[in-house]
């Protein structure tokens, strides 16, 4: 089974121009198909006219180049006491959620076994860096979710690169949020309207396949994520697997200039669980080894770096589910719940805050 594939310009041309009846009926066809892939596999494919694969390059090119540099230097941006959610996050720290989960176990051990996902030896052994995207909120119970950013030396484009990349990103994200909504029947800023001033964060990972490059390792373990939406460039190096609604595993091709939505928990709680946090997976699989071969003849970067952004609900907002969903069968399974709360419980278990917040 392919993913769908919506490209974002026609609804992007009627917001400029406007549109006859024809072309209205085109736009709500497209927003049905977003709304009904988010619910029935968790994942779709975008085109967005304003996030051209050059800009992804130029992204990938800087983000290889910091993660290249050793340990020690990597870690002067690390800010444990913000729950790395500014910063770097040093290989060894974030813990699967499958490692820790008893009712996730139980999950992976009744599905067929061509389906279960790859078990990890323990913590994640890739890097990341959180870039915070957009602005804040003057006020806030939750500061450690909203802090300044960490801005690495000696590399000077890197504000302004990450900075334009997030801000393109998000512009996706919202224009397929608010066609979730009009696909769901909700109004059309029913989700844009919570996102404002969300702590969304430009998340890149690097992962080391000079030295973590054998088939099977994995990168990041069985998990959902905790956020809104997410959304990925292409990363040079396959290894994304994602798990649709019906339990099937499936590797993930994300074509040169596309966009990979995923959806998050704050989205499946908005919903009452009509749509489901999409489960997914980073391995080396044979056609990561492939584009290792590659990259080895091409003397590029065995960096494999994920061009990954984590919408969120804004902090200080309550998740509960929306209009219809609010008499969804399984509505109740989602009370009503400060998003900032949510965050920093689910931050807890996959070991990014400690019980006490430490």
């Amino acid at each position: 089974m392919d993913l769908s594939l919506v490209d974002l310009a026609p609804y992007l041309d009627r917001a400029v121009a406007g549109g006859g009846a024809a072309g209205e009926e085109a736009v709500r066809a497209l927003c049905a198909t977003v709304s009904a892939s988010l619910r029935d596999t968790g994942a779709l494919l975008v085109k967005d006219p304003r996030c051209p694969a050059a800009d992804n390059d130029r992204f990938l090119d800087v983000v290889e180049r910091y993660f290249a540099r050793s340990a020690d230097s990597k870690r002067l941006q690390e800010r444990p006491n913000l729950h790395y959610q500014v910063g770097v996050t040093p290989e060894g720290v974030e813990v699967p959620r499958s490692l820790v989960d008893k009712e996730m176990q139980d999950k992976i051990k009744s599905m067929p076994e061509e389906f279960q996902p790859a078990t990890p030896k323990g913590p994640d052994p890739k890097w990341r860096y959180m870039w915070r995207v957009g602005p804040r909120p003057a006020n806030t119970r939750f500061k450690e979710l909203n802090s300044e950013p960490v801005i690495p030396d000696g590399l000077p484009e890197w504000k302004e690169t990450m900075d334009s990349w997030g801000s393109k990103m998000i512009s996706a994200i919202e224009v397929v949020a608010e066609m979730a909504a009009v696909g769901f029947g909700l109004p059309k800023d029913a989700f844009t309207s919570l996102m404002k001033e969300g702590p969304h964060l430009l998340a890149p990972t690097g992962s080391d396949l000079e030295r973590h490059g054998s088939e099977g390792t994995v990168f990041a373990g069985f998990h959902y994520d905790l956020n809104f939406l997410t959304i990925h460039g292409r990363s040079r190096f396959p290894g994304l697997n994602i798990w649709l609604r019906n339990g099937k595993k499936m590797e993930v091709k994300v074509p040169v200039g596309c966009l990979l939505i995923q959806s998050g928990k704050q989205l499946e709680w908005l919903t009452g669980g009509e749509c489901l946090a999409g489960m997914h997976e980073v391995v080396v699989t044979k056609r990561t080894l492939e584009a290792i071969a590659l990259a080895r003849e091409q003397n590029r970067s065995l960096w494999r770096v994920s061009s990954t952004l984590f919408a969120h609900i804004a902090s200080d907002a309550t998740l509960k589910p929306l209009g219809h969903f609010a008499e969804a069968s399984d509505a109740h399974s989602y009370p009503p719940i400060c998003a900032g709360d949510y965050v920093e419980q689910e931050l807890s278990v996959i070991n990014l805050k400690g019980k006490n917040g430490f």
